[in-house]
């Protein structure tokens, strides 16, 4: 009789073990898809115009020409609104104003284009001027802090209205055929998930198309940065155009998120200090004044490839001049600022940035 060693019990395990780890490593080691970004606070204000008896009163009566727009609409978090008791309208209204008349008129229509044409023009369907179209979204988003400054932003400025954005039923994606996209070898080298259109327009603010593709549609010039080797991992799916800027607005340069350099140091605490002896250069232009944000061909998004050069924007003239205190001929031109002024952001030790 032989007894077992147990060494094909082990080699048993030791394959099962093996196929776990196979199974489950594509999923350990993917990267994850950053979460949503927090929608801001907003206090809904009834803004009805006219009498109630120009209003319908049943949603129903929208959805037999707009089925499809009212099947999308009750995703959103819009069709949770809790209208008070006695409202005289349906939720449409609360947006399109008044629309009995509207409502009529396209039954009457029948087939008949050209009355289907004019039922389309007694009814507010945000073909209106930029600011009549934001008008109508402002009379509840001007009580969010995020939100209240649109009317004087840059994107309204340029006629950039809420609706070229962002849509409250999104049945048919905006497209551009003519437009193709660029495709970096670093976004490739990255397993982001990426959720499906639908899913991405319910979960970031019900946007035409996912970020960054909807800003490049206007920002061609920010996604050739991005296609640079150095850049912020935008393209890759792990920061988002809103991580740094507000595109609703606001008095801070470039419609940052905060003020200056306080944008950046969000991530990058370990350059906020506050420290004993700064760089003078971060408080009055902040980190764009030697990084290159968006993307840049040096390493660390530098705005020039020589780090010396770069420190001789500013630190200009010889010996006698506060801002060099090296001599004429012993300042090494071919060496690296940084060898020796190594705290650049700022040092708790020396005046000089030395450590």
């Amino acid at each position: 009789m032989r007894i077992s060693d147990g060494k094909p019990k082990r080699r048993w395990h030791l394959l099962v073990v093996t196929l776990a780890v196979a199974w489950t490593a594509p999923v350990a080691w993917s990267q994850r898809r950053p979460a949503p970004s927090k929608p801001p606070s907003v206090a809904w204000k009834s803004v009805l115009t006219g009498q109630p008896t120009e209003y319908v009163t049943d949603v129903h009566t929208c959805e037999h020409c707009h089925r499809a727009e009212v099947l999308e609409f009750e995703k959103t978090p819009h069709a949770t609104i809790k209208l008070p008791a006695g409202h005289p309208v349906a939720t449409c209204a609360i947006c399109h104003g008044p629309d009995k008349a509207h409502a009529i008129a396209e039954e009457a229509a029948g087939a008949n284009e050209a009355k289907q044409e004019a039922a389309a023009k007694l009814i507010f369907a945000f073909h209106a001027n930029p600011m009549e179209n934001a008008a109508r979204c402002l009379a509840c988003h001007i009580t969010s802090k995020q939100q209240d400054f649109f009317a004087h932003s840059a994107h309204m400025a340029a006629g950039v209205s809420c609706n070229d954005c962002h849509s409250m039923h999104l049945v048919k994606a905006i497209e551009h055929p003519n437009r193709k996209l660029l495709q970096t070898a670093q976004e490739q080298f990255y397993e982001v998930p990426r959720l499906t259109l639908q899913d991405q327009w319910l979960e970031d603010g019900q946007l035409l198309k996912p970020q960054p593709n909807l800003c490049y549609t206007c920002h061609a010039t920010i996604e050739a940065k991005f296609a640079l080797p150095e850049h912020h991992r935008v393209p890759e799916g792990f920061m988002k155009c809103t991580d740094c800027h507000n595109p609703h607005g606001n008095m801070n340069h470039f419609q940052l998120t905060k003020s200056n350099w306080e944008t950046c140091v969000k991530c990058h605490v370990e350059k906020r200090g506050p420290f004993v002896y700064e760089h003078p250069v971060v408080r009055v232009e902040g980190c764009v004044a030697c990084h290159s944000v968006h993307g840049s061909v040096n390493n660390f998004m530098l705005k020039r490839r020589q780090t010396r050069l770069l420190c001789l924007q500013c630190h200009t003239g010889f010996h006698g001049q506060a801002q060099v205190p090296h001599p004429k001929f012993s300042f090494s031109t071919a060496g690296e600022c940084t060898r020796c002024h190594v705290a650049v952001h700022g040092s708790n030790l020396s005046p000089y940035l030395l450590r």
